[in-house]
């Protein structure tokens, strides 16, 4: 009969407690729907666009109804870092005779970080004939704040013919923002 010594004992306890702790757990019952395979045929909805993008990429034409293009879900904002930039942005709005929306931000702004979303969904409806462009007033010399005569965030301005037009301060619901924006964009065309 073949005796073991305490330490061995020990030992093998403490490697099979180690070997419990190594294997997976179950998800706790909350979250157990995400270890379950997806059911067959499911799959993630993309927008439309990009199921137009596809087969235009595999030479698919003629997708039945609501064939017609759409544009893009959303638009990211460009950002603009300095004087020359936004000069830039200028001189090019001038030359197609439309005006630009500027989205003045700061890193540290909740409302900025909640609006930004919703104002590139609002770039995508006006692209490409209206750009949006983004301005983290932290990153940009505070020559150009003054210029555009920020004082609070998020602001959300229109320019024209290298003056700004319009001007509305998001303090306020994203929503109303929004409608505040589209009706300032509808001034200026």
């Amino acid at each position: 009969m073949a005796t073991t010594s305490a330490y061995a004992a020990a030992a093998g306890g403490e490697a099979a407690a180690r070997r419990t702790l190594l294997r997976p757990r179950p998800p706790p019952p909350r979250l157990a729907f995400l270890s379950r395979t997806p059911a067959r045929g499911a799959s993630i909805s993309q927008p439309t666009g990009l199921h137009r993008a596809a087969a235009a990429a595999e030479g698919r034409t003629g997708m039945g109804v609501g064939s017609e293009e759409e544009g893009p879900a959303w638009v990211e904002l460009e950002p603009i870092g300095s004087d020359e930039q936004l000069d830039r942005a200028l001189a090019a709005a001038q030359q197609r005779g439309a005006p630009i929306v500027l989205l003045w931000t700061a890193s540290w702004c909740r409302k900025c970080i909640y609006l930004k979303p919703k104002l590139e969904k609002l770039a995508a409806e006006y692209y490409p004939r209206i750009l949006f462009y983004c301005v983290d007033v932290n990153a940009v010399p505070q020559k150009l704040v003054n210029r555009a005569g920020v004082t609070k965030m998020p602001s959300i301005q229109t320019w024209s013919d290298s003056q700004k037009q319009g001007e509305v301060i998001g303090g306020h619901k994203s929503w109303l923002v929004i409608d505040d924006v589209r009706k300032m964009i509808e001034q200026e065309e």
